[in-house]
């Protein structure tokens, strides 16, 4: 490139400066090239990178990772190199019949599962699927929206060939456009013939409708094959943690595997299972009248006065951390045992964690694994929490919850989809029973031990066909505990689960 001299002069002088030295004059020049360039460089990286957002070709996406690789600015967690997805299938073509718009209740669990029920309503339906909306108002108060915890563009991508699933509703339906949404729950249990016989003529007429609860909203039997394989890909597959908790997931994973084996404990003696299910089972008189309290201040919470013996009795309890001590020592459990602990705060705190800590010197918390500034960005989002003891959950050697409360039956169904990875249900009414005798001194340590194993021979995940009981969905066995179809194919199931086999009472 030829640099004019006389023409830098001129300016120069029209500015009133002297004239600097050529070689000055050319460095100058040199420089403004330069910062130039980079303007026009970056500004098409820029460009590149929002493209990438809405198309994501292969290598505007590798462009993008490389990007991300070299920014200067800290990163909360660093994301863990994972195998490239696979190919997505074409998306499905189908006249939609309305947009179906979900509201989630409870905790994370029970909003997985309701909205693997919900794609396969939609599916069923021939709907489009809005992305579901997050429970903000129960106990647990969590701020979280659906893509705080789930990636949602890999949620709407790899079900793309089975249901249209879109962000956000058409701003023609927005109630500040004058659009009133219909509100509904659906009956709750509910099989094909209801929702194809009472809920698709209601699309038919409004185009829009919203499931203001959504909690076991489907049937768990008597859904075609095809319906129950779908529930198991959206839990399975399109249900992807965000990179942030499944970076930490990971971590925490890989600590406690660096230590060796471990077991997954979901201890759930937390101040909102004991008010609710009404156990006060060695509670002071003080801690009783607190969780009676904490039970009469929410009014949707239809049972108040509760009898707590005979709720555990009936195994209806979930064990203290006391005798959840007595149970892993009874089932041979030794004191080098790694335990994690999948839970929230325990009532109690650590007055009444003493005894167990005492049996199991080797129990950890997420929050003993990890820096205070790993779990900060989580603190306030329970079901954030809640993620990263799922992960570790499904990870574990062996998974014991103490309570069939929703996260120990959807671990357990995800761990047989995994290929039956041992879990301990606990027999909890024949426990109390047992703990009872061996406490009053009815029994000896070997009688009590070695009834407890007894006990739980067929309670270890073993392949199991799903307890089916006609007009008590309730007392049935829950689809995500024990999804069948999605285990086995055609007569490879009668082999797996047996023609007899099913699952016993608790």
């Amino acid at each position: 490139m030829e640099i004019r001299s006389d023409t830098v002069q001129v300016r120069c002088d029209k500015v009133g400066s002297a004239a600097p030295p050529v070689i000055a004059r050319t460095r100058v020049q040199v420089w403004f090239i330069r910062v130039c360039s980079s303007i026009l460089l970056w500004t098409g990286l820029v460009q590149l990178v929002a493209v990438g957002e809405l198309w994501q070709p292969r290598f505007i996406t590798d462009l993008t990772n490389k990007i991300s690789q070299i920014t200067p600015f800290p990163l909360h967690v660093q994301v863990i190199d994972q195998p490239p997805p696979p190919p997505l299938l074409p998306a499905r073509n189908y006249t939609s019949n309305g947009y179906l718009k979900v509201s989630c209740n409870g905790g994370l669990n029970q909003m997985r599962s309701a909205i693997c029920d919900m794609v396969a309503v939609a599916r069923l339906l021939n709907l489009t699927l809005v992305v579901p909306e997050l429970d903000k108002t129960s106990f647990w108060a969590d701020a979280s929206n659906f893509e705080d915890i789930f990636d949602v563009k890999h949620f709407i991508d790899s079900l793309r060939d089975e249901v249209r699933i879109v962000r956000r509703l058409p701003k023609r339906f927005n109630r500040k456009y004058g659009y009133k949404v219909f509100e509904m729950p659906p009956v709750s249990w509910s099989n094909e013939k209801y929702y194809l016989e009472q809920i698709l003529p209601l699309f038919n007429k409004l185009k829009v409708l919203h499931f203001n609860k959504t909690d076991t909203r489907l049937a768990n039997n008597g859904i075609p094959v095809d319906l129950q394989k779908l529930r198991c890909r959206a839990n399975y597959q399109a249900l992807k943690f965000t990179p942030k908790i499944e970076s930490l997931g990971y971590k925490l994973v890989r600590i406690l595997q660096e230590r060796g084996p471990f077991v997954a404990l979901h201890l759930r003696y937390e101040m909102d299972m004991l008010a609710f299910s009404g156990c006060t089972h060695g509670c002071t008189y003080e801690e009783a009248e607190e969780l009676k309290r904490l039970r009469y201040a929410y009014p949707w919470w239809r049972e108040k006065e509760i009898v707590s013996e005979e709720r555990r009795s009936q195994g209806l309890c979930p064990l203290t951390p006391e005798e959840t001590a007595l149970i892993l020592q009874a089932l041979g459990f030794d004191k080098n045992t790694q335990i994690y602990i999948a839970a929230g705060e325990i009532y109690g705190s650590e007055r009444r964690l003493a005894a167990l800590r005492a049996a199991y010197p080797r129990i950890v918390r997420k929050e003993m694994l990890l820096d205070l500034e790993e779990l900060q960005q989580f603190q306030n989002h329970s079901s954030q929490m809640a993620a990263l003891d799922f992960m570790v959950s499904i990870a574990s050697n062996t998974f014991i919850p103490t309570f069939d409360g929703n996260m120990a039956k959807v671990v357990e169904g995800h761990r047989r989809y995994l290929g039956f990875k041992k879990t301990i249900l606990l027999h909890r009414r024949r426990i109390v029973e047992l703990l009872d005798l061996h406490q009053n001194g009815t029994i000896p340590w070997n009688e009590f031990a070695s009834a407890v194993q007894a006990a739980h021979e067929k309670r270890m995940g073993q392949p199991m066909r799903r307890r089916v009981i006609a007009d008590k969905p309730k007392e049935e066995d829950y689809f995500y505990a024990n999804p069948q179809e999605c285990l086995c194919e055609g007569t490879n199931c009668d082999d797996l689960l047996g023609p007899n086999n099913s699952s016993s009472l608790l």
